[in-house]
């Protein structure tokens, strides 16, 4: 991700933090004016993340199988 994207969380987070659901490795994904979520590589589940803190919860998750894709 370029073109002056601030990354919310670090690459040294980013390596270490899994989806609770299916414990696959997620990676930062844009969510246009509403910020920035971490997406999981195999579920497709969305997470936000908030003030700079991922909000890993199930009951939080944006998109993905438990909620209606946008």
């Amino acid at each position: 991700m370029s073109d002056g994207f601030k990354k919310p969380v670090s690459d040294r987070m980013l390596k270490i933090l899994a989806c609770p659901i299916c414990k696959t490795s997620v990676e930062i994904w844009p969510l246009g004016k509403d910020g920035s979520g971490l997406k999981c590589s195999e579920c497709k589940r969305i997470y936000p993340i908030r003030d700079g803190i991922p909000v890993m919860l199930e009951s939080e998750v944006i998109s993905g199988k438990n909620k209606t894709d946008k």
